[in-house]
């Protein structure tokens, strides 16, 4: 169980310092997908918050997204305006989050990362993120995850 790990142990500590009010969840295996976490969970694929870390022209971009969309790159690079973004390789995830893709939370990173969210995860209830680790998640809101990520809200499809 990774409860301990130190890559959650860092997201509970940003978690309660930026007044998160969710519960953290260590799942019995790795959810590094959306799918999976939903029906870990029991919940709508769309209530995942999937964290997509971009690489724009070397910077970083957080991307929020539904687990029900997939995001339209170049729409979305226009909309936050640089000139494009591509998935990012690994490496370059674990640069800038400290995390590893599949468990890539929306806080807790090294630095400030920009960061968008899908406006359309604002019709669920709860909402369910990463929390730094592939088998750990977080329950939220749409208004808190806006708030203690500081993130712009943004329409990630074409």
């Amino acid at each position: 169980m990774p409860d301990d790990h130190p890559s959650i142990t860092l997201f509970r500590e940003a978690h309660e310092r930026l007044g998160g009010t969710g519960e953290i969840v260590i799942l019995p295996d790795s959810v590094h997908t959306a799918a999976l976490a939903a029906e870990a969970l029991g919940c709508e694929v769309g209530a995942i918050a999937n964290s997509l870390l971009f690489d724009a022209d070397g910077k970083p971009v957080l991307i929020l997204t539904s687990g029900a969309h997939r995001v339209d790159v170049a729409a979305t690079a226009e909309r936050v305006g640089v000139p494009s973004l591509r998935r990012a390789k690994p490496e370059f995830v674990r640069e800038h989050t400290g995390q590893v893709i599949g468990g890539v939370s929306p806080i807790a990173h090294p630095a400030p990362v920009p960061t968008y969210l899908d406006t359309w995860l604002q019709q669920y209830d709860v909402v369910w993120a990463a929390a730094g680790h592939p088998a750990a998640v977080f329950s939220t809101t749409y208004d808190e995850l806006l708030r203690i990520t500081g993130a712009t809200p943004i329409d990630v499809e074409a």
